[in-house]
Formats: C-alpha cells, sequence, structure tokens
C-alpha cells in the first residue's frame, strides 16, 4: 500500500513538474534586449504562456552555461549567427519546424540565406547591428571618434577607455587598425592583432575590457570618455541626449553582427519556443522589439512600423558607405583555437 501511494506521489509531482513546463517559457538572452517585462506580459496575455528570462553577457558565457546543464534548461537561445556552428557541433541545438512558424516569411532574403545557417534549419534572425565607438562629445570630436586610432594609437587614444569583451568582435577591430582582414585565419595575422590589444590594455589610458552594456554606463556617468560598444547600446543614449553623446563606425571599418533566435536541443518546451519565434516575427511585435532596443530588425513586414527617427539614423541603419566598410563576423572553424589561445595571453599579461 505504501509502495502505491508513494508511485501515485511521484506520478502525480511528476504531471505537475510536466504541466508546468507547457506553461513556461524559457529565455536566455542578453542583458537590456527587449523590454523584458511588458514582453512577457504581451507574450503571457496571447499565448496563456509564462516568460522567465534569465541573461548572459557574452555568447562564451552562453556556451559555458549551456555546457553545464543549461541546455535542457532553456527554451530559447539569443546567439550570434557565428556561433551556430559551435552550436550545431556540439549538439546543442535542434532544427525548428518551419510548419510552426508562418511568420518566417517576414525575414528579409539576406537573412534566410545566411552562410552558418543556410535556409533557416536551426535559426530565426532576432536583431542585426554594429560595433564602434561611443563618446562623450564633451570630450572627444567627432572626428577623433571617427578612426580605430582613438583607442589603439597612443598618441591619439582617448584619456579614458574601455575596449570591448568579446574576443571576435576585439580581434576584428585591431586587425581593421592594422589593414589586416577582418576574420583573419592567419596565425601570423592573429599573433599581431595579440600583441596590440596586449599593448593597448596595459597603456595608461585604457581602463580594461567591458560588456557593451558596462562599458556604455560608463560613458554616460562620465568615468569613461570612449567605449567600445554594440550600436543599440550607444544609440538608446545618443537618440535622448544627441548633443552629450556620439556613436561612430571608424572609417576603417569593422564587423556586423547578426544575432538569432534558437531552440536548446533538450528544452523542456520546444511548442512554446516555436510561439515565441513566430511571436516576435510578427510585423507589430518586430517593430516594437526594435523600437526599444534601437537596433535594426531583420523583419520586412516590420520597417513600416519603425520609428521614423530609428529608420533614419544611420547609426542604427548604416548608409551604403558605411555598409561597403563591414564584414560579418563568421565561423573560423579550427583557427578558434588560436583565437582562444591569443585572447589568453591579452587578458592574462
Amino acid at each position: 500500500m505504501r509502495k502505491l501511494v508513494a508511485l501515485m506521489v511521484l506520478f502525480l509531482f511528476c504531471t505537475g513538474i510536466a504541466s508546468a513546463a507547457k506553461n513556461e517559457l524559457r529565455i536566455f538572452t542578453w542583458s537590456e534586449y527587449m523590454d523584458e517585462a511588458k514582453f512577457a506580459a504581451d507574450f503571457q496575455a496571447a499565448t496563456g504562456i509564462k516568460v522567465i528570462i534569465d541573461n548572459y553577457e557574452s555568447n562564451e558565457d552562453m556556451l559555458a552555461k549551456l555546457q553545464a546543464g543549461g541546455v535542457s534548461q532553456y527554451d530559447i537561445i539569443i546567439p550570434s549567427m557565428y556561433v551556430l556552428p559551435i552550436l550545431k557541433g556540439l549538439k546543442l541545438i535542434q532544427p525548428i519546424n518551419h510548419s510552426k512558424i508562418p511568420n518566417l516569411k517576414n525575414l528579409m532574403p539576406q537573412f534566410k540565406k545566411i552562410s552558418d545557417d543556410m535556409d533557416n534549419k536551426y535559426s530565426a534572425a532576432w536583431q542585426w547591428g554594429t560595433v564602434g565607438v561611443m563618446y562623450n562629445k564633451e570630450h572627444v570630436t567627432d572626428a577623433a571618434a571617427a578612426d580605430w586610432s582613438i583607442v589603439f594609437d597612443p598618441a591619439k587614444q582617448a584619456k579614458s577607455f574601455w575596449l570591448m569583451d568579446d574576443i571576435r568582435s576585439s580581434f576584428n577591430q585591431a586587425f581593421c587598425y592594422l589593414g589586416l582582414p577582418v576574420n583573419s585565419t592567419n596565425p601570423q595575422d592573429i599573433k599581431k592583432a595579440a600583441d596590440l590589444l596586449r599593448k593597448v590594455k596595459n597603456s595608461k589610458n585604457c581602463l580594461g575590457f567591458k560588456t557593451g552594456v558596462g562599458g556604455k554606463n560608463d560613458v554616460v556617468a562620465g568615468t569613461a570618455d570612449v567605449a567600445i560598444v554594440y550600436n543599440g547600446d550607444a544609440m538608446r543614449e545618443v537618440l535622448e541626449n544627441p548633443k552629450k553623446f556620439g556613436y561612430v563606425v571608424p572609417k576603417q571599418g569593422g564587423d556586423f553582427w547578426v544575432d538569432v533566435m534558437a531552440v536548446p536541443a533538450k528544452a523542456p518546451n520546444p511548442e512554446a519556443a516555436h510561439k515565441w519565434i513566430n511571436w516576435i516575427l510578427d510585423p507589430k511585435i518586430g517593430a516594437e522589439l526594435s523600437n526599444y532596443n534601437s537596433y535594426a530588425t531583420p523583419n520586412q513586414a516590420s520597417l513600416p512600423f519603425i520609428e521614423k527617427e530609428q529608420r533614419e539614423n544611420t547609426g542604427i541603419y548604416p548608409s551604403d558607405d558605411v555598409m561597403k566598410k563591414l564584414n560579418p563576423i563568421i565561423d573560423v572553424g579550427n583557427a578558434m583555437r588560436l583565437y582562444d589561445e591569443a585572447w589568453t595571453y591579452v587578458k592574462s599579461r
């Protein structure tokens, strides 16, 4: 009898967990990437599914958490596109079911044919943007900020600045300044960039490495004159106070990125994950997302609903001339080992 009662209790407990999982969506995403409280409430109102959101500050943090068990804890992750091959190789994500995401048709053609995930087999685009220089106009001129020498040349450096705590983007910035190919897999190029980053990190004006949000916050607080940041982090402040803050992609060029929505391989509620992806790709929801975070939308159907001030701002939607100077961050395959070793060298000395 006791065994029967115990089995019944266990059954009811497991049923309760399963029921809770069906009514919950767990999202793992970058901080300050959406109006979390509002989007959670709106999605729950639309679907009856409760949203729980956790944050990370880098792709590396996200990968580490997934490998430590997060692959079975989250239903949606938002990695950068170039990380997808790594996630696929480690079997950390699953293919998405297009029949459950009719709003995939709203994506711009260029976001349906990205080399790291052709035809959206594993992902759907979330937002895209650039990396550049956010600066305090009271201390840094527009012309000075528009050159990577603002951080890399000791004679022209800002008096206080943060480098970006992002391995691939930081190396690409150094490559651009040195006139080397972005995304280079040449060991000598990687070494030259690492030597430059280490030298700059140890310069008297450098405050170190910080995430885009953290660097932005210090420029706003007045404790840094310059920070290398994601454009959306900067643009929210620039739009509010254009006379004090600026953002620019330096003239030597840089990289642009695409972040995507993907479903972990052992997601507890993949059905809810697909509902979320389809909901985000709704024209008005997609526009609401971009209007909040000041990043560019990959959703063609959302463009008519983007605020005019943002749609016409080249800090968010770069001009054709700027786009010609930008390169996508791409998977570098086995060369990533060289980057990891070089990054350790930069950070530890």
